[in-house]
């Protein structure tokens, strides 16, 4: 089938694309920006990218030979006075363009919205007058999935829960943590959007999609808690206000103050999914939360390639599938960043990249590398002498020292390990080389803390960085 893709960049949207193309389905992918489309050169081939803001004017060249359509455009980040307005324009202006197409379906993942429509955040309020419009201006079938929660990480909902309970080893709470919820794996809604393409049976209709458990926001802390092996304590308070509930949020996790709003209006609300025919035929694992908790960890993003090494978990995937899902983390991470611009080549600076570590070593200070892979094997960790298997030659899952190869990518220049030493956190380097006038090399230092502990060790490392990284990238440029 053609499909055209909304919110092709989004976090639904990116893996949706890579399910939909697995399927052999056609893809036509709409971003407000082509620069944006977060995806490998290998698959913007397979791919047809066409520019369009919903909000502005829609091109009049934007094609009409498609057979369905996803609507994945969302506007929760936006300030509280305007989102629903955005979404209510963006709406109108996507079905005024699909009436004019061939599509036979449109695709909409909203929220899980059962309360009458006075007792509804305006989040969820907003979405439901989104299905409206879909519903009653597109000229074709709507198919409607509605889901809450959404356990992988990445998510807004799913990186502000593990903020909280990795952050925090007391919680004094807004009362919002006992309100119930049903949250949902991500890879059992791309099951569902996928799974509805094209079945007529589906068209018009408006499914709740939802996990097995019904927990409350503090069952699912604690039981998160859990599963990274840290314990945490967390007593509501029943006097806190949905302003101090949203400040709470925004001081606390990563997340901005209006997308926090829109959080705590939402998750004061109970998000229970009706029954319906869709869970028993539709293929998919119905995964409980902390199966969901576990997969998230070891199968999304970084994550999933620590669990698909060669000396690792198999995993169902790929190596290409995995280099097309890897992102660096952006929430609750400490970073170090360093440029360097140079005038040499930019394919001998390559060299030196592909050629780190092993015998060659970090290029400045390998008495400190060698000191703290010694530490790391006194704590049980693999430590610094696993080396490299080849002194020039890297691929993805190759070990490098106590670092693992996610991305090793030569034609756009990027190399991105994964620390597997011993920390309290999670940590990653890369390296990223922009050709130019001068050429430019990135270097960049990401770690992400796990409780009180991880935050002690990135300060305590700190100073040593400074004169490490900073001595490093000037050698990878001059060796």
């Amino acid at each position: 089938m053609r499909i055209l893709l909304t919110g092709a960049n989004g976090y639904i949207g990116l893996r949706l694309l890579h399910r939909l193309l697995e399927d052999g389905h056609e893809l036509i992918c709409a971003v407000r920006s082509a620069d944006r489309l977060t995806v490998s050169a290998s698959i913007r081939k397979r791919i047809e990218i066409v520019e369009v803001d919903f909000l502005r004017s829609i091109p009049e060249d934007l094609p009409r030979d498609i057979d369905a359509a996803y609507y994945l455009i969302h506007s929760m980040s936006s300030s509280n006075n305007n989102f629903e307005y955005l979404e209510r324009e963006s709406a109108h202006q996507f079905a005024s363009y699909i009436a004019k197409t061939e599509a036979k379906q449109v695709i909409y993942l909203g929220g899980i919205s059962n309360l009458p429509e006075e007792k509804l955040s305006p989040h969820l309020r907003s979405r439901r007058n989104v299905e409206k419009i879909l519903q009653s201006e597109c000229g074709c079938s709507v198919t409607i999935l509605r889901a809450g929660i959404i356990v992988g990480s990445g998510s807004a909902s799913f990186e502000i829960i593990r903020d909280l309970t990795e952050k925090l080893p007391v919680m004094v709470t807004p009362k919002w943590v006992m309100t119930k919820t049903q949250p949902i794996a991500i890879r059992d809604v791309l099951n569902y959007l996928a799974g509805v393409l094209g079945q007529k049976k589906y068209y018009d209709q408006t499914f709740d999609i939802a996990g097995p458990d019904i927990l409350t926001y503090r069952d699912m802390m604690l039981q998160f808690a859990e599963e990274r092996n840290i314990k945490r304590w967390i007593f509501p308070l029943p006097v806190m206000t949905p302003r101090l509930s949203s400040y709470w949020l925004y001081f606390v996790t990563s997340t901005s103050y209006q997308l926090a709003q829109h959080l705590v209006d939402s998750m004061k609300v109970e998000v229970i999914a009706r029954p319906n025919q869709l869970n028993e035929e539709i293929q998919t694992e119905h995964l409980p939360y902390r199966k969901a908790v576990q997969l998230a960890f070891q199968r999304i993003k970084q994550n999933e390639v620590v669990s698909s090494w060669k000396d690792s978990v198999t995993s169902s995937l790929d190596r290409d599938e995995l280099l097309e899902h890897i992102e660096v983390p952006q929430y609750g991470c400490f970073k170090d960043e360093k440029q360097v611009s140079f005038n040499r080549s930019a394919d001998k600076v390559l060299e030196n990249v592909w050629s780190i570590g092993g015998e060659r070593g970090w290029y400045y200070a390998d008495f400190l590398w060698e000191i703290r892979g010694f530490l790391d094997k006194l704590a049980g960790g693999v430590g610094l002498r696993r080396g490299r298997r080849s002194p020039t030659e890297i691929n993805t899952g190759d070990a490098l020292d106590f670092w693992r190869v996610v991305v090793a990518d030569k034609k756009e220049k990027r190399l991105l390990l994964y620390a597997e030493m011993k920390l309290p956190g999670e940590a990653w380097l890369e390296f990223k080389i922009e050709k130019g006038n001068p050429n430019i090399i990135h270097q960049t230092a990401t770690f992400r803390p796990l409780g009180l502990l991880g935050r002690l060790y990135w300060f305590a490392v700190l100073p040593f960085h400074y004169f490490i990284f900073n001595r490093m990238i000037r050698r990878i440029v001059s060796y």
